[in-house]
C-alpha cells in the first residue's frame, strides 16, 4: 500500500481528484491545502506527496522545502509535482526541492498513479510533455533568492515589504533588483515584471 498525500489549493479539484485515486487499490490517500500540507505531511507520514504547483497563500511560491525536506533519512516522504510546461520558474523550484516526480496538470489521471507507483519505488518520473518546460527552466537566469524577491515584487510589495517577509537587508533587496534588472535585460522593475512573466519564470 502506498501512502499518499495530495496538496492542492483548488478545493474542488483536489477533492475530485482525490476521491478518484481513491478507487486505485494500492493507494491510500490522503488530501489536503498547501496552508496546512507541512503539519499534515508529519501526521499522516506519506510514501509520496503529490503536489500541484500553484499556491494561493503568501507570494505563490508553494513551501516546497517544508512539505518534503530533502534527504534519505527513513519516512522521508518522496516528492511528485504536478505541473505545467509553461511555468519553468515552478519547475526550476521543484527540481531545487529534490522533487523525483514530474505529472503533466494537462494529461490523465491515470499518468498521476503511474507517476506515484515509480516514485514510492524510488524512481524518477518525468512526462515527455514537460519537456520543453526544463529546457526553458535550464535557461532561467534567475536564482531562486531572486525569484522570491522578484514574485513579492510582482504582487506589489515595497522594497521593505520584501525584505521583511524574506528577513532581508533594505539594501541587500536593493542589490537583488539592481541583479534582476541587469539579468533579464529590462530597464526597470516593472519591465523586468513584464518579461520574467512573459518567459513564465514568475
Amino acid at each position: 500500500m502506498i501512502r499518499v498525500l495530495l496538496v492542492h489549493d483548488a478545493c474542488l479539484v483536489r477533492s475530485v481528484l482525490a476521491e478518484w485515486l481513491r478507487t486505485v487499490p494500492d493507494l491510500r490517500v490522503d488530501d489536503t491545502a498547501w496552508h496546512a500540507a507541512p503539519g499534515r505531511a508529519r501526521a499522516v507520514c506519506p510514501d509520496v506527496c503529490a503536489a500541484d504547483l500553484e499556491c494561493d497563500a503568501g507570494d505563490g511560491v508553494p513551501p516546497l522545502g517544508e512539505l518534503c525536506p530533502r534527504g534519505t533519512e527513513p519516512g522521508t516522504p518522496r516528492l511528485l509535482v504536478l505541473a505545467a510546461a509553461h511555468r519553468p520558474g515552478l519547475l526550476r523550484r521543484a527540481w531545487e526541492a529534490g522533487a523525483t516526480g514530474y505529472v503533466d496538470k494537462a494529461g490523465s489521471p491515470q499518468r498521476l498513479v503511474d507517476g506515484i507507483r515509480r516514485v514510492a519505488a524510488g524512481e524518477r518520473f518525468v512526462d515527455n510533455s514537460l519537456g520543453f518546460g526544463f529546457l526553458k527552466a535550464a535557461e532561467m537566469p534567475l536564482t531562486r533568492r531572486e525569484l522570491s524577491v522578484l514574485t513579492l515584487a510582482a504582487e506589489g510589495a515595497s522594497i521593505a515589504e520584501i525584505a521583511g517577509s524574506l528577513h532581508l537587508s533594505h539594501g541587500t533587496v536593493r542589490n537583488y533588483m539592481a541583479a534582476i534588472t541587469r539579468k533579464t535585460g529590462a530597464r526597470n522593475r516593472i519591465d523586468a515584471i513584464r518579461i520574467s512573466q512573459g518567459e513564465g519564470w514568475l
